[in-house]
């Protein structure tokens, strides 16, 4: 069974460009969007995702206060705040809000897709 990543960022061409990537490098995934966080949680127990990618700067609700609330509808769910803002949170306020790391966007894909693998059993595709 594929695991589900689910990708919740506002620009449509960040998740089209981490969705892509993602599934460029990993075998047996399933990845879902939503465009903001309250989106991510109106829709989060339909998605039932194994790992949570969220942005930080979001209309409507932000990153910190959809994570809080995705914690706590599925506490053991992996949220990896992605964003563009990371020198504003820090590693130990994320905790707080149920994040396990934050990752910016300024850092190479790769630093993603690093944090993804330490959360969740996905095998890496072959490579030619």
């Amino acid at each position: 069974m594929p695991q589900r990543i689910f990708i919740v960022d506002d620009s449509k061409p960040v998740r089209k460009l981490v969705r892509t990537y993602l599934e460029d490098r990993l075998e047996y995934i399933d990845c879902a969007e939503a465009v903001d966080g309250l989106d991510a949680i109106h829709r989060a127990r339909e998605v039932a995702p194994d790992l949570i990618v969220l942005d930080l700067s979001m209309p409507l609700m932000d990153g910190l206060e959809a994570s809080a609330i995705l914690h706590d509808m599925l506490p053991k769910v992996p949220i990896i705040l992605f964003t563009l803002h990371k020198e504003i949170v820090s590693e130990k306020r994320a905790q707080a809000f149920g994040i396990r790391k934050v990752v910016s966007k300024m850092d190479h894909l790769d630093v993603l897709l690093d944090e993804i693998l330490k959360y969740v059993g996905i095998v890496k595709a072959a490579t030619a």
